[in-house]
């Protein structure tokens, strides 16, 4: 028989560098209102010089150990969801291993946009379940501001940089109890970074063109989103034979404010049951859902026997949600 699964320890790490509205009205042609009434965020935190996916995906994975009473030594697995590693390769999570002390665990990245980390609890269940490995570490970690255009009125205002982390195991209770994920790559051009792969490898030409920076077309993205979450949603739900009432706290990927308020609308979801951190740190990319998961776990708004459902979308196009049982 498979085995439950479910998380036992949660980390994060923000980046001490806050970039707020007021700085990037002096950096392009924007306001504090603009953003804040599209948006939803004031601040974001942004990477020091020298940062790089793996420093902060380090210091998020020891507040995750150290939560869960285990030692690096312990973990038999790292998936680690970024799309701004520190290199192309070797895999961001090798450099994870080696900076941990981790040396038993299997350690590969996963490269699904803002969904990457409900891709990799995903992953590390399956794992888990079958018996292959007992302790799993999952990471999601991005330096966004790497890949943000800073001319780039519509998108330098959404973008943050941060980490977080959580440690799966065998539980006797609780746990996972469904999971789906989406995709359809026929939408890959609203949202990507042009250059920097073997469809368009680094020239003059690109570095002058700024294709070494992601592209989005916002008005077309966030309807698609706002009805891929919201059917994401309903169909997690639907396999795990669950209503909304089930639900105590809905984590949302913090893309935008409007985006998440329209999902909970669509969906019946009172405010009170949707978490945000959207206002202090912007998109996140995979690194998202999982702060927002550790913040409202350290905050007390997700209790033991809780059901947390997560509900995510990205590049890609792609999606996932995600209900647990705390």
């Amino acid at each position: 028989m498979l085995k439950r699964v479910g998380i036992i320890g949660v980390g994060e790490y923000l980046p001490e560098r806050i970039l707020t509205n007021a700085q990037l009205e002096k950096m392009v042609d924007t306001s504090d209102e603009w953003i804040t009434t599209r948006t939803g965020i004031k601040e974001r935190h942004l990477a020091s010089e020298g940062q790089a996916a793996s420093d902060l995906a380090c210091q998020a994975a020891e507040q995750a150990l150290a939560n869960a009473h285990l030692k690096a030594e312990d973990i038999e697995l790292i998936v680690v969801a970024t799309i701004t590693g520190d290199m192309p390769f070797p895999s961001t999570a090798s450099i994870v291993q080696n900076k941990l002390g981790a040396s038993k665990a299997v350690c590969f990245d996963i490269s699904a946009a803002c969904a990457g980390f409900v891709y990799g609890i995903n992953i590390a269940q399956q794992f888990i379940a079958c018996g292959t490995y007992k302790n799993a570490l999952v990471i999601g970690t991005e330096v966004l501001s790497s890949v943000t255009d800073w001319q780039d009125r519509n998108t330098c205002v959404l973008f943050g940089d941060g980490a977080g982390a959580v440690v799966l195991t065998e539980v006797a209770k609780g746990g996972i109890i469904s999971t789906y994920l989406g995709c359809d790559g026929s939408k890959t051009d609203i949202l990507k970074l042009p250059a920097g792969g073997s469809r368009q490898p680094a020239t003059h030409e690109t570095v002058e063109n700024r294709q070494h920076y992601l592209k989005m077309s916002g008005n077309e993205l966030f309807k698609i989103a706002v009805n891929t979450m919201t059917q994401a949603a309903q169909t997690v739900l639907k396999q795990a034979k669950m209503t909304f009432k089930d639900v105590d706290l809905i984590i949302p990927h913090q893309a935008n404010a409007r985006i998440i308020m329209a999902v909970a609308k669509k969906l019946g979801i009172p405010e009170e049951k949707v978490y945000l951190n959207i206002e202090r740190c912007g998109n996140m990319s995979s690194a998202s859902m999982v702060t927002a998961l550790c913040e409202a776990v350290q905050e007390g708004k997700v209790k033991r026997g809780d059901i947390v459902l997560l509900d995510v979308f990205g590049a890609g196009l792609v999606w996932g949600a995600c209900i647990i049982e705390w």
